[in-house]
């Protein structure tokens, strides 16, 4: 049976983006692969340094076991990190109003010094700190609607106050945290918000959810807003029990999308987290992508 993180989740919505005539319509980039130093803003260096070790000596498995990797999984985590970093750019300097990064392997999962949950690099992390750090963005909302709690990115920035991290999951499940009562710690107390669902919730609760906890974003006013678009939420998803349709997908990116408007200069990036069922994952990400357009 084929591992759940494939390629063929991103040839399949690639491949819808061409049948519905969306990626003729979108700027399209390779992405580059992330510098040493902006992954050494979030993870352990020798944490990084024995991943690459691990992948280029032809290991399988990482950390916990949950999390295969082949000899081109380095490279690939190096550019899903770099695809946050170029697009952010490129949507500070004006060049794109949004942008959706089509990557993998997610991130959402990876913690400081460990990989886990398919996960290997902190993509939306690494690229939340580069726009603190790099471009001098004072606050940033990072809004995470995988069924999955992103336990790494709630763990970067629990005590940060500069970034709000609001997320949407399925509980209890995997990987255990985002209780309610998990709302950040210190400096960063009441700059995280976990809201989450039971299983069998479906549009209606993740969409009253959602308008729930952007209230709470808005009131942050964030400068830029990155989103860990996972869409394994659906209803036709073999590793969540929610009921999730593609159309909701269409609806969360227009409500985040018009908050973007008045509070980050319309300033919005999506990064691809998870969503394992391919048809479910390439017409939900087409719904996401083309609501995005019309932001």
């Amino acid at each position: 049976m084929a591992h759940p993180e494939r390629p063929a989740r991103l040839t399949s919505l690639l491949a819808e983006l061409e049948r519905s005539g969306l990626a003729a319509d979108v700027d399209r980039i390779e992405a580059p692969p992330a510098p040493l130093e902006r992954l050494l803003a979030v993870h352990d260096e020798g944490h990084v340094r024995a991943m690459r070790a691990a992948v280029e000596r032809g290991a399988r498995l990482l950390d916990q076991g949950d999390t295969a990797i082949s000899t081109h999984s380095w490279r690939a985590a190096l550019c899903a990190a770099g695809a946050g970093l170029e697009a952010a750019e490129r949507i500070l300097s004006g060049e794109w109003r949004n942008a959706f990064a089509a990557v993998r392997p997610p991130g959402h999962h990876a913690e400081h010094a460990q990989a886990m949950g398919f996960c290997l690099l902190n993509n939306v992390a690494v690229c939340a700190r580069a726009l603190r750090e790099v471009h001098g963005i004072e606050r940033v909302a990072i809004i995470d609607w995988d069924v999955h709690h992103g336990n790494g990115t709630q763990h970067a920035f629990e005590h940060d106050p500069s970034v709000f991290f609001l997320s949407l999951h399925q509980w209890p499940h995997y990987p255990g945290s985002g209780a309610a009562d998990e709302h950040g710690s210190g400096e960063g107390e009441g700059t995280t918000r976990n809201l989450p669902l039971p299983a069998g919730s479906g549009d209606r609760e993740w969409l009253a959810a959602l308008e729930e906890g952007l209230r709470e974003v808005e009131s942050f006013a964030p400068e830029f807003i990155l989103v860990s678009a996972g869409f394994d939420a659906h209803a036709a998803d073999p590793l969540s029990g929610t009921c999730v349709t593609t159309a909701a997908y269409a609806r969360m990116t227009e409500a985040v999308g018009a908050l973007a408007q008045r509070c980050a200069q319309g300033r919005l990036l999506s990064m691809l987290e998870g969503g394992y069922d391919l048809a479910a994952l390439a017409s939900s990400a087409a719904a996401h992508l083309a609501a995005l357009r019309g932001v």
